[in-house]
This record gives structure tokens, sequence and C-alpha cells, in this order.
């Protein structure tokens, strides 16, 4: 089986990947088993550019292919946030709970007509010697006004899913993975999976 670096040390998104990942033959790693310590301070102002600073700098440290992923909410009542913020809205502790308590208050007199949002999500892929590749995906939905289901990370109890009829948190994994913006994005780099990478044990 080949192995894949995912440049996070968040479990959450290593499930979404192992899901995604292992029917096509990878065994996914994170940094919390390859390389705990490093951080990359992600400073980028959009999801594509601190998606190829981690994937980058990563790779370039460990010397192996990555895959970065950076993503996030975007609520149009909200002119996008909180965006590429969306780890750390409500706080550099990067609470999953304090973020959408944060979300829900700043919603809070806004009607359902006007909750319209998406995440969204880009991948990128590095290798040493080779150039970087992006690969986009979102998903459009709408934010509830309390949170619902177990399942997943992040902001997945308050996304309503309209075509599940569902918030993304109550979806199984593999419902979620089928229509999620990290899935989206999975589909289009398993489609055109760069050639080196394949080459790689």
């Amino acid at each position: 089986m080949k192995k894949i670096v995912i440049a996070t040390q968040n479990k959450g998104k290593a499930k979404d990947f192992e899901t995604m990942l292992a029917p096509l033959g990878y065994k996914v790693l994170t940094l919390l088993d390859v390389a705990q310590d490093m951080d990359v301070e992600e400073t980028g102002v959009t999801f594509e550019e601190n998606a190829i600073l981690k994937a980058e700098a990563v790779s370039k440290a460990l010397g192996i292919p990555v895959i970065s992923d950076d993503s996030g909410l975007e609520i149009d009542a909200l002119n996008g946030e909180p965006g590429v913020y969306s780890a750390r809205y409500a706080g550099a502790a990067k609470s999953d709970s304090a973020n959408i308590d944060k979300v829900l208050e700043k919603l809070n007199s806004v009607p359902d007509s006007e909750r319209t949002a998406r995440f969204r999500c880009v991948l990128a892929i590095s290798a040493p010697g080779q150039q970087t590749e992006t690969f986009s995906g979102s998903c459009e939905g709408a934010i509830l006004h309390e949170r619902r289901g177990d399942n997943g990370f992040g902001y997945d109890p308050i996304f309503y899913v309209p075509a599940q009829e569902k918030a993304m948190a109550e979806l199984e994994p593999h419902e979620k993975a089928s229509i999620s913006h990290r899935g989206n994005a999975l589909r289009k780099l398993s489609e055109s999976m760069p050639a080196w990478l394949n080459e790689e044990k």
C-alpha cells in the first residue's frame, strides 16, 4: 500500500482523507505520525495560498509527497466570514464549540432565507522537484439555528445540506464523503492524480 502524508494535525480531517483515499490504495499519515512538532503558519489570504504554503513547506522538510488541505466556511450574510479564519474564528485556541457559538450569535437575527453558506476546500499536492498542483471543491448549504448530529467536526453540526435534508454532522462518513467540499476536491485530485504520485511507493 502506498503512503501519503496529509499536512494536518486535525484528526477530523485525517478521518475524512482515510475514508476517501483508502479505497484508492493509500495509507494516510498525518503530521501527528511523521512530524508532530511541525506547525506551518498560515499567512495566506486565500485557501489556495495557505494550501500551497503548507504542502510545499512540509514536503520540503520531509522530502516526500504531501497533500495539504485548506478549507473553511463562507457565510454570505457575514460577507464570506469566517473564510480562511474558520479554524480560529473565535480565537487562537481553535475551539470548534466556540467557533460555532460565535457564528450562531452573529446570525441570531438573520432569517432562514439569508443564512446561505458553503464549505470550500483547496487541496495542494507537492513533492520535491515537482510542480505543486491544486484542486478545489465546494458544498452549498445553509446555517442552522442550533447544533444537530454527533458526526464530523468543525462547523458540521450547524451546516445544513439541503440535498440530504440533514446537518453535515448527521451524515455517516461515506455519505459526507460523497457530497462534501473535501470529497469533491479529492475526487478531482484522484481523477487527475499527478503521474509522479503513482510512482511513489
